[in-house]
């Protein structure tokens, strides 16, 4: 039986975990906060059955060898790819089955802080409360109040100054029990003249009740300091996927979203850059294929704070067999962000006569020294072009297959290698 969200629930699971006084209390102010608010008044329309949702699931606790995790979990994970991933080209991995992480590795040498968002909050207290809830406040939405009260598992990266990893951290998310709310809460700090590659995979169990995945990701780019943070969504089509994902970043800095929604019901997420530094860059290019039972409400944002900063946004919309495809996205350049430049460009196909996708831009720029471009298009597959495969010998299927491909392929040739094989693989099925 699901114990229901309460007061007595979240107190009960700040003090299960161990917690601070502090982060119970923000835990109950959050809670309220999720009590009073509505549901978004754009995208898709949610009807979360929150009195039937399991908001915290323990399977079992962090291990660092695959030999002492659970077999049917350890299984899991190795059909999904991710146990070989993590020998062939991954610096450290951390894997959260339900609402904790169970598996968790820093392979590298480097002086780095990489471990669940749950122990960074007992190991390194000062420094977890000096970036948690700053860039994504608990009160923007519903589901970021709902975070704040029921948050479990995620991960906290650390990169001192200078350092630059070899190959990527990686973190999976996977969901396998009916009607569970995954929570997770993510924070990255780059330090000045850092980088970081991070991966991030979501699967879950197809189950014929809703699921909901709420997380909160919080990104902090020193000055000078990469980071890339790559996406594969691909949930069942019974989860909800409503996250907010913030980065903020210093003078000369750089954030790079790559970022492909391939699964769940409905998903609504904008990646977002904040360009507080002057000559600060941001980039977010993305794919988004909604099929059956799907709508992917996807896109990213961008602000311009400071001067002679740069954006850049390429969304790939794909809708067929009934699915609903859209971008929606806000490129802001203030008044202060002079001799700044922003682009968005959305494409968008659409295989039938069923399916549908819009396309909800927002582009402001309040300076007379800075510009902004944005292009859109919308079209079907060619039917030139599937004639003259067709009439080489290939399929219908086959030929749609290949266009498709090509019509993302440059946000393929943003992921790694390994990412891109398995998107190849996803988009086939």
């Amino acid at each position: 039986m699901k114990e229901k969200l309460s007061e007595d629930f979240i107190i009960n699971l700040s003090k299960s975990k161990n917690e601070p006084s502090w982060m119970k209390d923000f835990r109950l102010t959050s809670y309220k906060e999720f009590l009073k608010q509505e549901q978004p008044t754009f995208g898709p329309l949610l009807n979360v059955p929150f009195d039937e949702l399991l908001y915290y699931k323990k399977t079992e606790e962090q291990k660092h060898n695959w030999q002492d995790v659970n077999k049917e979990s350890y299984r899991t994970f190795c059909k999904l790819g991710v146990v070989d991933a993590e020998q062939k080209y991954l610096d450290g991995v951390s894997n959260q089955l339900e609402s904790e992480v169970i598996y968790h590795k820093n392979k590298t040498d480097k002086d780095i802080i990489f471990m669940s968002t749950d122990e960074a909050l007992q190991k390194y207290p000062e420094l977890f409360k000096k970036y948690f809830n700053t860039l994504v406040k608990y009160n923007e939405n519903k589901y970021t109040a709902l975070n704040g009260a029921v948050w479990s598992g995620g991960s906290f990266i650390y990169i001192p100054p200078f350092t630059k990893l070899d190959r990527p951290l990686q973190s999976y998310f996977r969901i396998d029990t009916a009607s569970l709310g995954q929570f997770e809460r993510t924070i990255i700090i780059v330090g000045e003249g850092a980088e970081l590659s991070y991966i991030e995979g979501c699967t879950a169990r197809f189950n014929s009740k809703i699921s909901l995945h709420a997380g909160v990701v919080e990104i902090f780019v020193g000055k000078n300091a990469k980071c890339r943070y790559s996406t594969i969504q691909n949930w069942s089509t019974d989860v909800y996927n409503l996250v907010t994902k913030r980065a903020i970043v210093d003078e000369g800095g750089l954030m790079e979203w790559v970022d492909g929604n391939i699964g769940s019901g409905i998903t609504m997420k904008y990646p977002s850059c904040i360009l507080k530094g002057d000559y600060a860059r941001g980039n977010c290019i993305s794919i988004a294929y909604a099929k059956k039972n799907q709508i992917l409400d996807a896109g990213a944002k961008m602000i311009h704070l400071g001067k002679f900063t740069k954006s850049n946004i390429i969304n790939k919309s794909i809708a067929s067999d009934g699915g609903i495809s859209n971008y929606r996205g806000t490129t802001k350049i203030s008044e202060q962000a002079i001799n700044s430049y922003a682009t968005v460009k959305c494409d968008t196909i659409i295989l039938d006569n069923i399916s549908k996708s819009e396309t909800f831009p927002k582009n402001i720029v309040l300076n007379d020294s800075s510009s902004l471009e944005h292009e859109a298009s919308v079209s079907k597959l060619s039917e030139e072009k599937m004639f003259y495969l067709n009439s080489k010998g290939l399929s219908e299927e086959r030929a749609k297959e290949l266009l498709i491909m090509g019509f993302i392929d440059d946000f393929k040739k943003e992921l790694p290698m390994e990412y891109a094989v398995e998107l190849n693989r996803l988009l086939k099925e």
